[in-house]
């Protein structure tokens, strides 16, 4: 067939891709962390101590930052989790796709939370009065830190611009370690031998987060007080072996040169659900060797300019919510841009190294 044929050819060129343009997004990616890291624990020391309920994760563990998520190399999420949600029960009875609310439990009463002010009058956690919280808290802190850092105030997201070169999100979130929600009990697929038993185990064992940010349907009356689930560990708890993590940084690299367009039709997520699916459609561990990389690239590839010619791409944990968001001009665009990109793949192996 042709792919796989093809596929085999983009080996070689594949390896010295990556030993340059890889590495050299990896590098800039580091360097922006650390300049972003450093700007943001200065912050974030004031925000703690005025809200003592809010906990950074942010730490450099074995080179890596924990807690902060790279969507680009100039663009960051920051989790900040929030202490005890065990007054709270979680509720995803599948009001709100994607999301879940956290009511107070019976018999507690609001005035002895301790999140009280943040309680709605029908006992539920509000995701929206969460964020407006940390948006004083951080605006206060950045007046005081005065470090280069300026609030972005386009939303009711919480967001930072670090000396105009680096946008970083500041989201609450609570970690739900040990549970896996009721709207994600379907996976792992029925009669896919991939993800393996013990995997799974350890995957949702890895659990979930509640973060605070906008839907993904708009905000509006108590779906702008629920929090949405995000799996972004388990994510990565799932792309270990093979060359997994190589394909996907491969894709972040082609991604940030080629497809990096107004509207943000391509974002990281997006990506990440597709070598997931990638996974499920090639499940043996021989079919993610490196001698196999070109293939599942192309595979990926050939996925993605499906998704944004029909305008969706499922989550992977939650089928339902759609993780396309662009205006359609900006996807038509994207649309053509990854089949030229995925035809000089296929008809132009060597061709790569300009990419």
């Amino acid at each position: 067939m042709l792919v796989p044929t093809e596929g085999a050819r983009l080996v070689p060129q594949l390896g010295r891709y990556c030993g340059e343009r890889v590495a050299a997004r990896r590098a800039a990616v580091m360097r922006g962390l650390r300049e972003v890291a450093t700007a943001l624990q200065e912050i974030l020391r004031e925000v703690e101590l005025q809200e003592p309920r809010v906990i950074s994760s942010l730490a450099e563990v074995n080179g890596r930052y924990e807690g902060l998520h790279v969507l680009s190399p100039t663009e960051f999420e920051a989790i900040l989790y929030l202490n005890q949600m065990g007054e709270f029960n979680f509720v995803d009875d599948g009001s709100f796709p994607g999301s879940a609310v956290l009511k107070l439990s019976d018999g507690r009463k609001r005035s002895m939370s301790l999140w009280v002010e943040f309680i709605t009058a029908s006992g539920y956690l509000s995701a929206r009065k969460m964020r407006a919280r940390l948006q004083t808290l951080v605006t206060a802190a950045v007046e005081k830190a005065g470090n280069g850092v300026k609030v972005v105030s386009d939303n009711s997201e919480v967001k930072l611009r670090i000396r105009d070169k680096f946008t970083v999100q500041l989201i609450p979130a609570f970690k739900c370690s040990g549970v896996w929600p009721r709207s994600a009990a379907h996976w792992p697929t029925p009669h896919i031998p991939w993800p393996n038993p013990q995997h799974v185990v350890e995957v949702k064992a890895e659990g979930f987060d509640l973060v605070s940010r906008e839907g993904h349907r708009g905000s509006g009356g108590l779906e702008a007080d629920a929090w949405v689930m995000a799996f972004t560990d388990a994510e990565q708890r799932l792309l270990q072996g093979g060359s997994r993590r190589k394909c996907l940084s491969f894709l972040k690299a082609l991604r940030d040169r080629h497809l990096a367009l107004v509207g943000d039709p391509v974002p990281a997520r997006v990506l990440t659900a597709l070598i997931l699916h990638e996974c499920e459609k090639h499940p043996s561990e021989s079919e993610w060797v490196e001698a196999a990389l070109g293939e599942r690239l192309l595979g990926v590839m050939l996925q993605l300019i499906t998704c944004l010619q029909c305008r969706r791409c499922p989550h992977y944990f939650l089928p339902g919510i759609n993780l396309i968001k662009a205006p359609p001009a900006a996807l038509e665009a994207a649309a053509r841009q990854a089949w030229k990109l995925a035809r000089d793949l296929l008809t132009n192996p060597k061709g790569i190294e300009k990419l």
